[in-house]
């Protein structure tokens, strides 16, 4: 299936199958394929926790506002943190990344305030968060993106010192009765003409 036929397959899962295990092979190929996603300057700012454990995962979805249903049915649900101690950050600059972008990172954080690089880095977690999207469908898997988690709780419970939560993404197979399904709720965006300009 082309890219193209992927995006128009894709949805937002409201209602999972809780009894249908992801195969493991496909969560370590989805490992993967979020560690290989690209960032600005190659500064890969991120973390992403893989949580399968039905006890962890439970702890997660009861901080996680409207979304608790769909983490407690999904097989499995990643979150997505940036780095926020920017102290304990740059070591991990320095030590794992090549010299060029490492002088590149020193020279933007030189110049930029604390609250702006912040921001900034949090941005490299959003390109993260659709590669694991458009990822997900290409291996047969549905998917919900949730903003809607108590992100300081989910840094308790995952015990986070370097790291802060951004935001969450339940991964598994949708239920047959979900209203949202493509078959049953159209995918709905804006007329080409309305969102693409061509110069």
């Amino acid at each position: 299936m082309n890219i193209l036929e992927l995006i128009q397959k894709r949805y937002t899962a409201k209602h999972y199958q809780s009894d249908k295990a992801i195969p493991q092979d496909k969560i370590e190929e989805l490992k993967e394929i979020l560690r290989l996603t690209p960032s600005s300057i190659n500064i890969q700012p991120w973390k992403f926790t893989f949580v399968q454990n039905p006890e962890m995962k439970s702890k997660l979805a009861s901080v996680s506002m409207h979304n608790t249903e769909k983490i407690n049915q999904a097989h499995l649900l990643v979150v997505f943190s940036v780095a926020d101690d920017l102290d304990a950050f740059q070591k991990i600059v320095d030590e794992e990344l090549p010299a060029a972008r490492r002088d590149w990172y020193n020279q933007i954080k030189a110049k930029t305030p604390e609250a702006d690089l912040k921001t900034w880095l949090a941005k490299q977690v959003y390109i993260a968060l659709g590669v694991g999207l458009t990822a997900s469908i290409a291996l047969g898997l549905d998917s919900t993106a949730m903003e809607g988690i108590e992100s300081d709780k989910y840094r308790d419970i995952l015990d986070m010192k370097v790291y802060k939560p951004l935001f969450a993404m339940a991964v598994g197979y949708g239920a047959e009765d979900d209203f949202n399904r493509i078959e049953v709720t159209p995918k709905s965006r804006r007329a080409i003409e309305s969102v693409i300009e061509s110069i």
